[in-house]
């Protein structure tokens, strides 16, 4: 599961670039309970938002030339720019070099070989997102993809992922999870897109879950606010009920109401 105890290679952050962050602040703030603070004026408009105080995810608004408005996640790297040189080395690309970011860490935007954007951040006096895991916040990470073995084989080159089959009615689930630890540390999933309930996606990307007390309300919530309901509200036996979902301005992601797990 994921956890504020962040390791090499596990989710630390997630942020969306939005064509309005006004906008987007209204929607995340009914749909999950965020407040939008600032980072400052030295941060180019990026902010952060939190839950009860805690933050819970990052934000900013982005132009047209740095591509559609889509969430980002971040995995946590002792050394970024060592990273950076792995990603390289496996066939992936710098999109954006690791640079300091006010003293609070040293951050990369990367991509994997087939093109999908990722992060990482290194940190420093920022440790991560302070929440994850209760409602409203970031709990499960997928990356839907055309070749699960490649992704997988990539990633663990990158950040010695190790993944991980996880069995549920009608099928097997590939987990993945830190090196070293085993499927209870699993923090998100590798998905083949001819797999993907939606049906509607053709390129690989990456996929934020945040929790929800009702998926049924978040996705009423959602589609009142001018959201798209990109899959229907859907039960998995042992997993939970999920929707996906798009913001206003077109950036993707799902929520889910967990199954509490056994033991």
């Amino acid at each position: 599961m994921l956890t504020t105890r962040f390791v090499q290679g596990a989710p630390n952050w997630a942020d969306v670039g939005t064509a309005d962050i006004g906008g987007a602040t209204s929607f995340y703030r009914a749909l999950f309970g965020w407040e939008f603070r600032s980072a400052g004026p030295e941060a180019g408009g990026y902010g952060f938002f939190q839950l009860d105080g805690r933050t819970a995810a990052g934000g900013m608004q982005t132009t047209p030339e740095q591509g559609p408005p889509a969430w980002t996640v971040y995995f946590q790297s002792r050394d970024a720019d060592a990273t950076a040189k792995a990603v390289e080395q496996a066939g992936g690309s710098v999109l954006v070099p690791p640079d300091d970011v006010m003293g609070e860490g040293r951050m990369a935007i990367l991509a994997d070989h087939a093109g999908v954007p990722f992060g990482v951040w290194q940190p420093a006096a920022l440790k991560g997102l302070d929440v994850v895991g209760d409602p409203g916040s970031l709990c499960w990470v997928e990356l839907y993809t055309a070749d699960i073995a490649r992704e997988a084989a990539f990633y663990d080159r990158v950040f010695g992922w190790e993944t991980c089959a996880m069995h549920f009615p009608g099928g097997v689930y590939t987990g993945i999870n830190p090196a070293g630890e085993d499927e209870s540390a699993a923090f998100g999933g590798l998905v083949a897109l001819a797999d993907d309930p939606s049906g509607a996606e053709t390129e690989p990307y990456w996929l934020p879950y945040f929790e929800v007390t009702d998926v049924d309300a978040a996705v009423g919530k959602a589609l009142e606010l001018d959201g798209k309901v990109r899959m229907p509200a859907l039960d998995v036996e042992g997993v939970g009920r999920m929707a996906k979902l798009a913001d206003p301005y077109g950036a993707r992601f799902a929520v889910i109401k967990s199954t509490p797990q056994q033991g």
